[in-house]
């Protein structure tokens, strides 16, 4: 039943995008996104260098998520006849995830959609390489609504990961472009926020500063717990969370900083980075600090989701099932720096300060 109404509702958008395509073409670059409200850092980077660039390329904005409920849900139809007007009067519009109007609609022959995911890699699976999987995406649903479906271009950061987005994205190896995210740049900057942190954070500044960065799901409330449990009595370590927006993990003041900072404020702050299936250890890894992986479901979570990059297999004596034996590794302080070197060149080429430069010199060439 839904995957008729999924068509049907894929026929309605395209007989309304009929009238919007009357519209005319504008020198203009469109980034859209329901990833968040406001421009992502990768969104904010470009659109500044795109404007830098050619100040007479028209970018329009338009950032919103799918609101709870079925009334939220009604309304973001509004925001789709928005995406729909700028899918019509741009050259390129870039894109960090699913979009279904991107995905469902037949579009003129001269636009360009750029997919530049909206993390830096895939550690888990997702897209079409989850289907089927206990938590993955349900085939016939996706067939229906078309998912990645339409782009020109996908960025990825490694030829290893290539191979990922092209299962993920159903996409030919000729539409993959080698190429960081722009967040790249903001990561490898030496400008950090250090001394505002700990102005605000006074009581942090003599310990050892060790962030949590999980990602998103089942599971994630009790792999904190252990964490908080094994913690407690550290004197020399301060254990600060940095957790999914939509993460159920409660909100603990003994585990959070002071102050408006982002994950990548944090992570250049940070001395010991944890995380787990998250695609921010690409991240991580690019300030090659002890990075750390906690993975007490890790046999579930294979068998329920399915991973791309096996951490236990490719940092092996950085990947912990258990919180003691995580914390005991940390207080020896013995880290294999080199497999975590072999670990950023293979998943994040030609990282330098110019990620954002190069992919907006490359959009722009679409124009």
């Amino acid at each position: 039943m839904i995957e008729l109404f999924a068509k049907v509702f894929g026929f309605a958008l395209n007989f309304v995008y009929m009238f919007f395509k009357l519209c005319k073409t504008e020198k203009k670059v469109s980034f859209i996104s329901r990833q968040s409200d406001t421009p992502s850092l990768d969104f904010c980077c470009l659109i500044n260098e795109i404007k830098e660039q050619c100040p007479e390329c028209k970018v329009d904005v338009l950032c919103r998520m799918i609101p709870h409920g079925l009334l939220g849900k009604i309304s973001y139809g509004f925001e789709m006849f928005r995406q729909m007007k700028a899918l019509a009067t741009s050259r390129v519009v870039v894109i960090d995830g699913y979009c279904i109007p991107v995905c469902m609609l037949k579009h003129k022959k001269d636009l360009k959609v750029v997919q530049i995911w909206h993390a830096l890699g895939a550690v888990k699976k997702f897209g079409w390489q989850s289907i089927g999987a206990e938590e993955g995406r349900n085939e016939r649903l996706s067939k229906a609504m078309c998912m990645h479906r339409n782009y020109d271009f996908v960025l990825a950061p490694s030829k290893k990961t290539a191979g990922f987005y092209c299962k993920a994205f159903h996409a030919s190896e000729d539409k993959i472009v080698i190429l960081p995210l722009p967040r790249v740049d903001f990561i490898l900057d030496k400008n950090g926020r250090e001394d505002e942190f700990y102005s605000l954070n006074p009581d942090m500044k003599d310990k050892k500063l060790v962030l949590y960065l999980p990602t998103f799901r089942n599971g994630e409330a009790m792999a904190a717990s252990l964490l908080k449990r094994q913690f407690e009595d550290k004197n020399e370590y301060r254990l600060v969370f940095s957790t999914h927006p939509l993460s159920e993990v409660e909100k603990d003041e003994r585990f959070s900083a002071k102050g408006d900072f982002s994950s990548y404020d944090l992570m250049k702050i940070a001395d010991i980075i944890i995380t787990d299936y998250s695609a921010c250890a690409f991240e991580a890894s690019l300030l090659l600090k002890p990075l750390y992986f906690f993975i007490p479901d890790y046999a579930s979570y294979m068998k329920d989701r399915g991973i791309n990059v096996d951490i236990k297999k490719e940092l092996p004596s950085a990947a912990f099932e258990k919180a003691e034996l995580l914390v005991d590794a940390i207080e020896k302080n013995d880290y294999d720096m080199d497999s975590l070197i072999r670990f950023k060149e293979k998943y994040v080429e030609n990282a330098d300060t110019n990620s954002t430069k190069n992919l907006a010199e490359f959009i722009l060439n679409q124009i």
